[in-house]
């Protein structure tokens, strides 16, 4: 069976090498290939449970779509007038035996609500349920998807996000070295009502100096602050999804930058999936536990 109906077969071969599977003829490529598909289409569909805390994700890739290379990343191909980034979107979960796991990966062609809508509705037909906590960046399409499919959900914005956008806000050099070191700041306090206090203050100062800045602060901030519902002790893993960045998105990167542009969306979900099912088996087998449920001091 041929995976690779749009590319010549060497293409489907460089990918595989990049890989680690080298010298395989045409019809091996493919039976290979097929192998390969099936496992990881069953471990993509495998059956899900409860899930409390949710960590969402994206990162992008350059995919061939009509032999135009389109990139997700950097300097986007526009085709009648409509961009068509490559996304992988990724969920790692927490459940009750307190360790991640990753829960599932979709190759979508945006970020829009349809796509995001879908992969979660795919989570919870799998059997994902009991989430009460998610963490993400605001991406989007991925804030409206989340109210649908997850709507009793607390949602915690990323805090480094925030504080990378609030840079991006700041006016002047001056508030661009400083702003990150306000922020931690205020969510470095013991309680909710301390840091709301320390961000209306810190919107104050802003006020005369740098009025556009204090309004982004005053209404994007508060995003950022859902992780004082948390007991103490999840707070540090759960108010970023940095450790999904790290974990996940790193070692995608570190895979998948060999090789450079994938020829279509199969040889693109293959890897990614292989990547993903390497890094589930490893934190599966860990006996530290990244949560512990029993810590619900707050």
């Amino acid at each position: 069976m041929n995976r690779f109906p749009d590319e010549p077969t060497r293409e489907a071969e460089a990918v595989m090498r990049e890989f680690g599977i080298e010298s395989l003829s045409s019809s091996q490529v493919s039976r290979a290939a097929k192998l390969l598909d099936d496992e990881l289409a069953a471990w993509r569909n495998r059956p899900l449970g409860e899930v409390k805390y949710l960590i969402l994700d994206t990162r992008y890739e350059k995919m061939r779509h009509g032999g135009i290379v389109r990139d997700g990343e950097e300097d986007r191909k526009m085709i009648r007038g409509i961009i068509f980034p490559t996304n992988v979107l990724s969920a790692v979960g927490i459940g009750p035996d307190e360790r991640r796991r990753v829960l599932g990966v979709s190759v979508a062609l945006s970020e829009a609500e349809v796509h995001w809508r879908a992969f979660l509705e795919s989570l919870q037909a799998r059997g994902l349920r009991g989430v009460e906590y998610i963490v993400s960046d605001d991406h989007a399409g991925l804030r409206a998807a989340r109210r649908a499919v997850f709507g009793g959900a607390t949602w915690q914005r990323c805090q480094f996000h925030l504080a990378r956008n609030a840079v991006h806000h700041a006016p002047n050099l001056a508030i661009r070295k400083r702003i990150g070191a306000e922020l931690r700041e205020i969510w470095n306090v013991a309680s909710l009502a301390k840091a709301e206090t320390a961000l209306a203050e810190l919107v104050a100062d802003y006020r005369d100096t740098a009025p556009a800045l204090a309004a982004w602060l005053e209404e994007n901030v508060p995003e950022g602050l859902a992780v004082f519902t948390l007991p103490k002790h999840h707070r540090r893993r759960m108010r970023t999804s940095n450790p999904m960045e790290r974990s996940v998105q790193q070692e995608l990167k570190r895979r998948t930058v060999k090789v450079r542009v994938f020829p279509n969306e199969a040889a693109l979900e293959r890897p990614v999936s292989a990547v993903l099912v390497e890094i589930d088996d490893k934190w599966a087998a860990d006996t530290k536990a990244y949560i512990k449920w029993e810590c619900q001091d707050a």
